[in-house]
């Protein structure tokens, strides 16, 4: 079957549910390297607790060295499809980073759900102190992420 004649929206929702498994698989990952221990507090690496550049671009969480590596491995994990086919394009681009941020949305949203140190009763501000700013019942991250993520997806279909 070729990839033309397959339903362009059943093509995106396999990549969706792609995007979601290895979300799921990372959330796990993620778990059994910190534990009950959430963004990488526990672990041996540097950390920059506080800086002007992290409220405006971090969420005003703190940058880890682990956090410094594996932001970046991601994105070049998730870039490997158009290097390995030799084709790229802004709307290529633009499907990569909403499966970027819908990655990591699913993949930080599952930490919490999977770990038996949280679940949902403990997805609140009061027990997750490096997510600071909250709408309703959810990181603020998650609603505007989400918005893009979605507009990304959106300007990937057009032509």
């Amino acid at each position: 079957m070729s990839r033309a004649s397959v339903n362009p929206d059943l093509r995106l929702a396999a990549l969706i549910a792609w995007v979601l498994l290895l979300g799921f698989f990372f959330a796990n990952v993620e778990i059994q390297i910190e534990g009950n221990a959430g963004w990488a507090a526990n672990l041996p690496t540097w950390r920059i607790e506080k800086h002007w550049l992290l409220d405006i671009f971090w969420g005003g969480r703190p940058m880890t060295g682990y956090h410094a590596w594996v932001f970046p491995f991601m994105a070049l994990f998730f870039h490997l499809p158009p290097l390995f086919n030799w084709q790229w394009s802004w709307r290529t681009e633009a499907r990569i980073v909403a499966c970027i941020i819908l990655f990591w949305l699913t993949e930080d949203f599952l930490w919490f759900v999977l770990n038996p140190a949280y679940g949902l009763a403990r997805f609140t501000p009061a027990y997750v102190p490096w997510h600071i700013h909250w709408i309703w019942f959810a990181p603020t991250d998650y609603w505007t992420m989400s918005a893009a993520a979605v507009v990304l997806f959106l300007v990937s279909r057009s032509r």
